[in-house]
C-alpha cells in the first residue's frame, strides 16, 4: 500500500503543472466593475464608469451587457462645464489571444450603445450671464473595445481596456477614447 501511495504522489507532481484552470468555458458568467479617464489620463478633464454582465459561448467568445456613466469637463473662465452621458450598450468580444495556462486573454469587441446627454445637468445660464446653447439629447452608436484579462483566481479577473465611443446626436462631441481598469467576479 505504501509503495501505491508513493507512486501516486510522484505521478501528481508530474501531472498538476499540466492541469488548467476551467476558463472561458461555455455558460460561465460574470459581473465586471470598469473605471478610468476619457480622452486623456487626466482624471480633471473627465472619466467613466460602468458595470456590465458577460456571458461565454461555445467558441470562447462572450456576449456583454452593461450601463455606463462618462463625464467630460470643458473649462470656460474660472468654471468647468460638465458634459454627462448616461449609456447602455450591449456587444460581442472576440478572444484572439491566450496564453497555455490560460490566465492572460486578449479580446476585442464591438457594441451598440444608446443613451442621454446632458450638458451642465440642464442649466443654461452660467454665472457670468452667458447661456449655454447646448440641450439635453438622446444619443445613438457604438464602441469599439480592446480588453486584456488576467486570471488572479479562478473566480477575480483584473481587467484592463482602450475603447472608442462613436456616439451620434451629441452636440458636443461624437467620439470619445476611454482608458480603463477594472476587475471581474466569475459568478457560475
Amino acid at each position: 500500500m505504501k509503495k501505491f501511495v508513493f507512486f501516486l504522489i510522484v505521478a501528481l507532481c508530474f501531472v498538476a503543472p499540466e492541469l488548467q484552470a476551467q476558463r472561458y468555458l461555455h455558460g460561465m458568467r460574470g459581473l465586471q466593475f470598469t473605471a478610468g479617464g476619457v480622452n486623456a489620463l487626466n482624471r480633471k478633464k473627465g472619466f467613466h464608469w460602468s458595470i456590465a454582465f458577460s456571458t461565454y459561448n461555445k467558441r470562447a467568445d462572450r456576449w456583454v451587457v452593461g450601463a455606463e456613466y462618462l463625464e467630460k469637463k470643458y473649462p470656460y473662465n474660472e468654471l468647468n462645464i460638465p458634459q454627462s452621458q448616461f449609456t447602455v450598450d450591449g456587444g460581442y468580444y472576440h478572444k484572439f489571444l491566450s496564453d497555455n495556462r490560460k490566465t492572460f486573454f486578449a479580446s476585442v469587441g464591438a457594441s451598440v450603445m444608446a443613451g442621454y446627454e446632458t450638458v451642465n445637468w440642464n442649466k443654461k445660464l452660467l454665472p457670468d450671464g452667458a447661456t449655454i446653447s447646448n440641450g439635453d439629447t438622446f444619443l445613438y452608436g457604438g464602441a469599439l473595445t480592446l480588453e486584456l484579462e488576467t486570471y488572479i483566481s479562478d473566480r477575480l479577473v483584473l481587467l484592463a481596456n482602450i475603447r472608442e465611443r462613436i456616439l451620434m446626436g451629441s452636440s458636443v462631441g461624437k467620439f470619445n477614447a476611454q482608458f480603463g481598469m477594472g476587475i471581474k467576479i466569475i459568478i457560475n
